[in-house]
């Protein structure tokens, strides 16, 4: 039973991407509600059946009091079969429309909507730029990523649950009191119209209170994982108490906005409490004073009353329910500026898979500021032929991770264009442009998996000697047969720890070449792809690398000068521009910016900033 109606709605069917999600919060929500719509229409329809079960029983309570005020030798006698039919109505189909209702709404909706949005959330984040996510912080995109989905799940449980439900049950009870005597639904329709004051009264001031509050919240989340991710750097300069200040900073503006959001329950409830006073006196009174001029019997007064002590017990928790669904509604439109920003680095609309010839590489007037004007490349034209390896040196800042990144397409090139084969970049797809790119990078960092689930992302498809063999290729393997974690996993079952903090430097990086070795694309991208290798190890992996590429054509970013002085041309940029070019031999001679790079490298790294011009 609880599996047909968890699977009344696929979580992951498939649907029509986005690139400009909606930006309101209606429309935004109308997209993950669409596979719902059916479980929504029965949801709805339960809920009101639910209350005018309710409903119905509290009216029966006022005939049974008025039965019991008979003959007792004739009650049973009398009423026998509608006694039991209506015990039988109470036992079991009662129960079983209970249930249905439950069912829809705790195992088809909760589980399957939230899944749904965090699902469909998580997929459109991930096809964010990469630039996109250098200006947020990961825990803060990660925070809305979680708390949107439920948050969104209870919006709609509330919905069902209380507001489709009270809704009914208001109507029902004008109905039931209007049948036992029309005079007692004046009082209750002017509590109504106080109670609808009320609730937007406190629906104007939660909606921004809890928004501000989620805000804060997720303020405090990425500053606390700020200073996690880099703990390295906050014990190596000693700045416990900074980051604890800067922390509390953020909690202290969390829980004064969270003090703002509870003010303004405390009102609320010392204000229903005094609605619900009038209520109960105004019904119950005017219904005793009706019964007092035998315009109303006994049932009449019991039923109106067991009503209003309802609807006492009632109007709190519907209270609740509205502000926990503006609230949630204000944490999902919080997360909405993360998770409906559009995407805005996207392939073209006729964009088809980059074919790979020779790989040859053009760079036609290439030139990408960052939107500020100056610093990365101007105007830069180069043609790197299939096979041919490339150095590249320069500056902090002149222009070389630039390059590197428009290559891989991680930006769009603000002028000029990047051809691949003779095929523009911008107009293949992006997945194909870096099937054919393997890269390692400065930064090694890995994920928080198996070391062989790490390498395995170079190729998944790579047999186990194929992994073991680039392995021992990148000097890996054998200190990968050492590893164990602290759930006792061992060698390539080892898990590396976020980012890949339990290994060494030198560590991260052999198994980085490794899964870039087992990647085996044709065209290589090396930046600074031994700086964090001992001499020794590095003098066995720039054979490795030399090996790797044979074939292919490489560009490759180096401070320690000696890693590429082997390669055929070495282009030396300078504030955006390629200022010299050739092989090592070449520019030496020519005893320009590279020759003095050269004379003033300190064990071999560019002591760029010393450097004379």
């Amino acid at each position: 039973m609880f599996k047909f109606f968890e699977n009344l709605v696929d979580p992951y069917c498939d649907y029509v991407e986005e690139d400009h999600p909606p930006r309101r919060l209606w429309p935004f929500m109308a997209r993950y509600m669409r596979p719902f719509r059916k479980v929504f229409v029965l949801a709805t329809i339960m809920s009101v059946i639910v209350a005018a079960v309710e409903i119905g029983l509290i009216g029966y309570m006022g005939r049974i009091v008025d039965l019991l005020a008979g003959d007792p030798s004739q009650v049973w006698e009398e009423h026998r079969v509608e006694l039991i039919l209506v015990a039988l109505f109470v036992l079991f189909l009662r129960p079983a429309l209970q249930a249905l209702d439950v069912l829809l709404l705790n195992n088809a909706v909760l589980p399957n909507f939230g899944t749904l949005i965090r699902w469909r959330a998580h997929k459109h984040v991930l096809r964010q730029s990469v630039g996109w996510f250098e200006n947020d912080f990961a825990g803060r995109i990660a925070n809305r990523i979680m708390q949107t989905p439920p948050a969104a799940g209870e919006a709609v449980f509330q919905v069902f649950d209380a507001i489709t439900f009270s809704i009914a049950y208001f109507i029902g009870a004008g109905l039931l009191l209007s049948d036992a005597d029309p005079r007692l639904v004046i009082p209750m329709l002017g509590w109504i119209a106080l109670y609808a004051c009320l609730v937007g009264w406190t629906i104007k001031r939660v909606g921004p209170a809890s928004k501000t509050a989620s805000d804060a919240r997720s303020r405090v989340t990425g500053r606390v994982v700020d200073a996690y991710t880099n703990i390295h750097s906050v014990k190596l300069f000693a700045h416990n108490q900074r980051e604890l200040d800067y922390a509390r900073d953020a909690i202290e503006h969390s829980r004064k906005t969270f003090q703002i959001e509870m003010r303004i329950y405390t009102m609320m409830d010392v204000m229903l409490v005094m609605l619900n006073g009038i209520l109960i006196v105004s019904v119950v009174g005017w219904a005793v004073w009706l019964w007092m001029q035998g315009e109303a019997s006994v049932g009449v007064v019991a039923a109106a009353t067991a009503l209003t002590l309802r609807l006492n017990a009632m109007t709190g928790w519907i209270m609740w329910a509205l502000t926990s669904f503006f609230r949630q509604l204000g944490v999902v439109a919080e997360g909405m500026e993360t998770i409906a920003q559009p995407i805005d680095l996207i392939d073209s609309e006729d964009a088809k898979p980059l074919q790979m010839f020779e790989g040859k590489v053009e760079i036609q007037s290439l030139s990408h500021h960052y939107g500020r004007g100056a610093g990365g490349l101007d105007k830069i034209s180069l043609t790197i032929q299939p096979g041919e390896k490339i150095g590249l040196i320069g500056r902090s800042g002149a222009g070389k991770s630039t390059l590197v990144k428009l290559l891989l397409r991680f930006y769009d090139a603000e002028q000029g264009r990047i051809l691949i084969d003779g095929q523009d970049i911008a107009q293949v797809t992006q997945d194909s442009l870096r099937d054919v790119i393997g890269m390692v990078q400065q930064d090694s960092s890995l994920l928080h998996r198996s070391v062989r689930d790490n390498i395995l992302y170079g190729r998944p498809d790579a047999t186990e000697d194929e992994m073991i063999d680039a392995a021992k290729k990148a000097e890996a393997h054998e200190f990968i047969l050492d590893l164990e974690d602290p759930e006792g996993r061992k060698g390539y079952d080892a898990h590396v720890g976020e980012r890949g903090v339990k290994l060494s430097g030198g560590q991260r990086q052999r198994i980085t070449l490794a899964r870039v070795i087992l990647k085996d694309a044709p065209i290589l991208l090396l930046d600074e792809a031994t700086s964090a290798l001992d001499s020794e190890v590095e003098a066995v992996i720039q054979d490795t690398l030399y090996g790797m590429m044979e074939g292919k054509t490489v560009i490759a970013i180096a401070h320690r000068l000696s890693t590429i002085a082997r390669m055929d041309r070495i282009l030396v940029l300078e504030q955006g521009h390629i200022v010299e070019q050739g092989s090592h031999s070449d520019l030496l001679s020519k005893n320009g910016l590279y020759a003095g790079f050269w004379a003033r490298q300190s064990g071999g790294f560019l002591n760029a900033d010393d450097a004379a011009e």
